[in-house]
């Protein structure tokens, strides 16, 4: 059967399971979620993202690695009172006084004979006579008979006990939401902002026969690899190796051009009067600066990225003038003052001349 469910991005459902925490917290609804989506698109790490916002503690269960007793505990003969009794499993949260969530991950992919231990967790939250508390958050996660991955069909016995969304890859989403925080190589940004298309192509290696495919968290990968490993030849076999020979041989002409031209800790140490030299010279390269000042700065740089995000607009170069600055500019913006607000750093933009200057240019564009 068909999961005929919204489809949404990862940001998107993080937000909905933000108003479902809320709301659980007050005592106005307490349900389990089910994400479903295909490999790689990012459902534990909004799940994780989700726990590390709230403090809370995370219970990771991989259904396909445990058996039903693994959740039901073990018994054992009480002689005191005639009975066969149970011991709790560790891997259930059971203070009352701690929020947690529980992650049953891959959901899909658990043999049927765990199935009805877990319709217990998901409805009644419990297994046997172990309760959880009611700080205690259920989300599981799995992928789709039609995503390639190892799944069964859900029944309806199973389906009724959920909400459910579908977690699917959106590029723009991608790049705004996860990426600045997660310290996205920009080399890798920068690419996607020109590829959205090349965010995910599950569906098309599958029909092509392909065993990989680009997914976000196989750019993840990739990103690691560029910030990891320094040689260029053992580099460009892992990137194929991740993301495909095909997209890892036209990134690679896009990370080339980023290393050679984009200098991050250089623009920020320099004169404002001296950066105009050292500003990358394509789109991709302003591009890449642009996700790069963003990881890059601090409390103390930030004025200095400011500056370099509003002289940004009047790069009068012969390689410029045909690119989108202001564009750009206003991007860059976007994402800085997220990343300000998320640290507290909102005063500096308060003090800064140049964001000044910026501001009011914008106003009077009637921008």
């Amino acid at each position: 059967m068909a999961v005929n469910a919204r489809a949404i991005s990862a940001g998107e459902a993080l937000k909905v399971l933000d108003q479902g925490w809320a709301a659980q917290a007050t005592g106005g609804l307490q349900v389990s979620w089910m994400l479903h989506g295909r490999p790689g698109v990012g459902k534990t790490e909004l799940v994780q993202t989700l726990a590390a916002r709230k403090g809370a503690a995370l219970y990771d269960l991989r259904l396909t690695t445990i058996e039903p007793q693994d959740l039901r505990g073990l018994p054992f003969y009480d002689h005191e009172t005639a009975r066969t009794v149970w011991y709790r499993p560790e891997d259930l949260p059971d203070d009352p006084d701690r929020p947690a969530i529980l992650f049953l991950d891959e959901l899909t992919a658990a043999a049927p004979t765990l199935q009805p231990t877990v319709y217990g967790l998901l409805q009644e939250r419990r297994v046997g006579r172990h309760r959880l508390p009611d700080s205690v958050f259920i989300v599981a996660a799995g992928n789709m008979v039609e995503d390639g991955a190892i799944a069964y069909e859900m029944g309806t016995a199973l389906s009724d006990r959920l909400i459910h969304m579908i977690v699917q890859a959106d590029a723009d989403d991608w790049l705004t939401s996860y990426a600045p925080g997660a310290g996205i190589h920009p080399a890798v940004a920068a690419f996607l902002r020109g590829r959205p298309d090349l965010l995910e192509t599950t569906e098309d290696a599958l029909r092509r026969g392909h065993a990989i495919a680009c997914t976000p968290r196989s750019w993840t990968r990739v990103s690691q690899i560029l910030h990891a490993v320094t040689d260029r030849a053992a580099r460009q076999v892992m990137i194929a190796g991740t993301v495909g020979e095909a997209a890892a041989a036209e990134f690679a002409l896009i990370a080339d051009e980023i290393e050679a031209s984009v200098q991050v800790a250089a623009m920020l140490a320099a004169p404002r009067d001296e950066r105009a030299e050292i500003y990358p010279q394509s789109l991709h390269g302003l591009t890449a600066l642009i996700y790069g000042l963003i990881g890059a700065v601090d409390e103390a740089t930030l004025p200095a990225g400011i500056e370099i995000l509003a002289d940004m607009r009047g790069l009068s170069g012969p390689a410029h003038r045909a690119l989108p600055l202001s564009e750009l500019a206003s991007f860059g913006f976007e994402l800085l003052i997220g990343r300000a607000l998320e640290k507290g750093w909102q005063d500096v933009f308060a003090r800064s001349d140049a964001y000044a200057d910026y501001a009011r240019e914008r106003e009077a564009a009637g921008l």
